[in-house]
């Protein structure tokens, strides 16, 4: 991987240093093409995937912005074009919603998701790269700063300081760097679906085989019983024959139809285990499917959605900018401020905000999926719900 060849050439980044504490999490990642069973590849189950899609498409329509609420100089929104191009493009090679998305399931599926920071020779932020690893370590020079030691597909390992690594991770309870893999709570149930699976694909192809058995009267010798048995095969049972579908033996043997009986399995069985891995991901049968209600909707992105614009935002705030900076009053945020899953009735009742500022009006036609007007970024206010001070000074003045 030419790119990460690179990257472990830059300065401060690489570390040759020997580790004095060891913390390893191995990742969950998929090889080849290949059918599906369970043997770890949690991205090749339809059902996984389908519980990680709606979270990842969700992060992906999360929209970062860069606050800068500074006392002095007032408040500002993407005041740094840098940032905002960081944003908005975090590397040549992706969207700031494919990035999100990519980390979103990542996060999904190892409940740790990491990416590289390339900074300038001036130590702010250019670019922002994914790290598709299949294991990290982390180890801690003699001064006690941390490094992730990562290891690649290609078996290639690159190691960059914490400080530089965009971490993301979640059942975050025993251990002292990474999140808990969910590899160990889905093992069980994931062998179950796969061999549920298999049952299904093995009675769809034997649904069409019909059996024979061919009881022959009279003794007689292997090679007579071969040669009576393909001929009937070869003159009943083979689709381009004449007798095809029709069978006729004489008094010398019996034939016996033999129904193939294979283990199919109950639909109730499988729908508590499916049910029991939509638990896991914190989700159900209606959001997977998009048969969800606008409250529904609500419930899952109070759930998922906004921890993780939340976890998102800190993150960022914390690797993209000093604490001098923070203490200036910047950060990121990422806000869901798409609310297409609303109905046409909360989309209406919206218009009472941008009446009392609290919107502006093009921040409402984004939601009413219409384009911004000029002078719409202003915010408006009616002239009965004025701010109580100026309320107050009219009143006096026309008394």
């Amino acid at each position: 991987m030419a790119f990460w060849n690179q990257k472990n050439k830059m300065e401060g980044h690489a570390k040759k240093e020997q580790p004095t504490e060891k913390n390893r999490v191995a990742m969950v990642t998929t090889y080849g093409e290949n059918f599906y069973s369970w043997n770890g590849k949690l991205y090749e189950s339809d059902i996984v995937r389908a519980c990680i899609r709606p979270k990842a498409k969700a992060a992906g329509k999360l929209v970062g912005k860069h606050i800068r609420d500074d006392p002095k100089k007032g408040f500002k929104v993407n005041p740094e074009p840098y940032i905002r191009y960081i944003l908005e493009e975090p590397n040549p090679y992706m969207t700031g919603q494919q990035f999100q998305e990519k980390m979103a399931t990542q996060l999904c599926l190892n409940n740790n998701a990491f990416a590289l920071i390339i900074r300038d020779k001036n130590g702010y932020p250019e670019q922002i790269y994914p790290i598709p690893c299949i294991g990290v370590e982390a180890v801690y020079d003699k001064d006690g700063e941390l490094f992730l030691r990562f290891t690649y597909k290609n078996g290639n390992t690159g190691t960059f300081a914490y400080s530089d690594i965009i971490h993301m991770r979640q059942d975050y309870s025993d251990r002292e760097i990474f999140g808990s893999s969910p590899a160990g709570a889905l093992a069980q149930l994931m062998e179950c679906i796969g061999v549920i699976d298999q049952g299904v694909v093995k009675a769809v192809k034997n649904s069409g085989i019909i059996r024979w058995l061919l009881m022959f009267k009279s003794s007689m010798r292997p090679e007579d019983i071969k040669k009576q048995t393909d001929e009937f095969v070869e003159n009943y049972l083979d689709i381009e024959s004449d007798t095809f579908g029709a069978a006729g033996v004489d008094a010398k043997a019996d034939a016996k139809q033999i129904e193939p009986k294979d283990y199919v399995p109950n639909a109730a069985v499988t729908e508590r285990i499916t049910d029991r891995i939509y638990s896991m991901f914190n989700t159900n049968k209606k959001i997977v499917q998009s048969a969800w209600t606008e409250d529904e909707w609500t419930a899952y992105y109070e759930a998922e959605i906004e921890p993780l614009a939340i976890q998102f935002g800190d993150v960022y705030t914390v690797r993209l900018f000093s604490r001098r900076e923070r203490g200036c009053g910047n950060k990121i945020i990422f806000e869901a401020s798409n609310l297409q899953c609303a109905s046409l009735k909360t989309k209406l009742e919206f218009l009472a905000m941008v009446d009392r500022g609290a919107m502006t009006p093009n921040e409402w036609r984004a939601v009413m999926n219409l384009a911004p007007v000029e002078g719409g970024d202003k915010p408006i206010r009616r002239l009965d719900t004025q701010v109580v001070a100026m309320a107050k000074g009219a009143m006096q003045e026309g008394g």
